[in-house]
């Protein structure tokens, strides 16, 4: 696993659980979230979506991946956004960090 692979591990699981917490708000089940959470899930199914595959971390425990991309799905286009953001400003500075470390090894 790659340094990189890591931090998109770490904040994935930080959104996954920002989106459950949701589920449970001022001490009452929101069916709201519960809703948005079945379709999202039913999407990633459906589709074969698995967010985890895409960035280079496959998931050995079949399906998971497509129910957790279904979780990060339910939140919406804004919260994707958000998180692509995220990821992609992981990948840009780890490549900038290897690119300085072949620069030095050629020295």
């Amino acid at each position: 696993m790659t340094l990189t692979q890591l931090a998109l591990a770490a904040i994935l699981t930080e959104k996954l659980w920002e989106s459950l917490k949701l589920i449970w708000e001022k001490k009452k089940l929101s069916i709201d979230r519960v809703g948005a959470l079945v379709l999202g899930i039913t999407i990633a199914l459906g589709t074969g979506i698995d967010l985890f595959a895409t960035v280079g971390l496959p998931i050995n425990i079949p399906y998971l991946g497509l129910i957790l991309t279904g979780i990060i799905i339910s939140r919406g286009a804004n919260f994707i956004h958000d998180l692509f953001k995220i990821t992609e400003e992981v990948k840009v500075k780890r490549k900038a960090e290897n690119g300085k470390f072949k620069n030095l090894s050629l020295q």
